[in-house]
């Protein structure tokens, strides 16, 4: 097991300073990265935090998964390696699409 967290389902409002709060009762934080809309900049409810050693995020696992925190369900779980993604093309269009429009004078 390594020391990356997953963890979601809190309000939109949480900020990085309260999950560090929360997990640092459990073991050293070595860091804390919510995931935020990139045209919003609204969280999505959902981060990552880095723990000092594998045995404090198994024990931040073990403690907090499904607790309520701020009125919502906790999900705390090992992180999964980020999966490659196609990338989308211009505009969010799949190729094959309509194309670009013409100008009509």
């Amino acid at each position: 097991m390594g020391n990356k967290l997953y963890v979601g389902g809190f309000p939109y409002s949480v900020k990085e300073e309260k999950l560090l709060e929360l997990f640092s009762q459990h073991g050293s934080v070595q860091s804390v990265k919510l995931i935020s809309d990139k045209y919003t900049g609204r969280s999505k409810g959902f981060g990552f935090i880095e723990m000092g050693s594998a045995e404090e995020a198994q024990k931040a696992i073990s403690e907090l998964n499904g607790i309520e925190f701020e009125g919502r369900t906790l999900v705390v779980s090992e992180a999964r390696p980020q999966e490659d993604r196609p990338r989308r093309s211009e505009g969010g269009r799949s190729e094959g699409g309509r194309g670009p429009r013409k100008a009509r004078w």
